[in-house]
């Protein structure tokens, strides 16, 4: 796994060819990045399967009830087939936005 330290998220990425044993990995070291806002970056994977992609619900549901953000980025899952407590984006770019939204929201009490 590569992590990169951005100024308010880190944005982790697989090194394997895996999805759900990296879903799995994550959770079992999430400790480590409880206090942070997260991006899971899965560019790289082609099609990603609603199944694979619901390995993370646990861990974004664990995440988000400690206030932090938890937003996946992959642009090849139909997003009208993810459930809301998962927030998967097309972009990095679209991951920093929603971010900040949630931070601001957050600030102001929602």
């Amino acid at each position: 796994m590569i992590s990169k330290k951005k100024e308010n998220y880190i944005t982790l990425i697989d090194e394997k060819d895996d999805v759900v044993k990296f879903a799995s990995f994550i959770g079992t070291i999430h400790h480590q990045f409880e206090n942070d806002n997260l991006v899971i970056n899965l560019e790289k994977y082609g099609l990603l399967t609603l199944e694979q992609l619901l390995s993370f619900l646990d861990i974004s549901n664990l995440h988000r009830a400690n206030k932090k953000s938890f937003v996946i980025v992959n642009d090849t899952i139909n997003i009208d087939d993810v459930p809301e407590e998962l927030n998967v984006v097309p972009t990095m770019q679209e991951a920093e936005d929603m971010i900040q939204m949630e931070e601001i929201e957050r600030d102001l009490g929602f």
